[in-house]
């Protein structure tokens, strides 16, 4: 069995460095917060990359672009948790410069990547 293609793409690199920055960060938190919020901004930026690799993994195009537009929904849910995580001051600054970036590139070719599946793009 060789290795998943959905490695090779860019938008999956991007949701797994945002998914590995946020556990960095939500490691460091106290228990109450970490078990609330830490939990669901977690499976949250992590569902972004799982929902890409299992569409990917569909061979249907309909299916990815479905699984596509769940990660995009996953994706919002992070932004909803981060601006959260920022009003209680459990984000710093600091580490809001870190995510934001991420972000910014990977909501574009979110969209971009959703927008190529069965255009021969994918």
């Amino acid at each position: 069995m060789g290795r998943p293609d959905f490695e090779d793409l860019q938008v999956y690199k991007l949701s797994e460095k945002l998914g590995n920055e946020i556990w960095k960060i939500v490691l460091r938190w106290d228990n109450f917060p970490k078990d609330t919020i830490g939990k669901q901004i977690i499976r949250a930026a992590d569902s972004i990359g799982a929902n890409i690799a299992e569409g990917r993994g569909r061979y249907n195009f309909q299916d990815n672009k479905r699984f596509v537009k769940i990660a995009r929904g996953s994706m919002n849910e992070t932004i909803h948790w981060m601006r959260l995580a920022y009003r209680r001051n459990l984000l710093t600054n600091e580490q809001v410069n870190i995510l934001k970036p991420i972000i910014e590139e990977l909501s574009p070719k979110l969209n971009a990547y959703l927008n190529s599946i069965g255009n021969g793009n994918d």
